[in-house]
């Protein structure tokens, strides 16, 4: 059961697209910040990655950073 509804009859995938992970820990994978800001995401466009690095207030500590 879900919120009362019995997990058999709601949609999987819409399911996993809710659910997140936010370690207590900063764990950054060996690719670049691009990459790490848009893991496991589809379709995601520069905009809405830079969007997310503001949001997290790692934009401008990224912005300094040597390519």
């Amino acid at each position: 059961m879900y919120d009362n509804i019995d997990v058999r009859y709601l949609n999987l995938y819409n399911i996993r697209n809710q659910i997140a992970l936010v370690s207590q820990e900063p764990v950054l994978f060996n690719y670049s910040i691009r990459e790490n800001i848009s893991y496991g995401l589809n379709g995601i466009n520069q905009r809405q990655i830079e969007e997310a690095a503001k949001q997290a207030n790692a934009h401008d500590f990224i912005m300094k950073m040597k390519d």
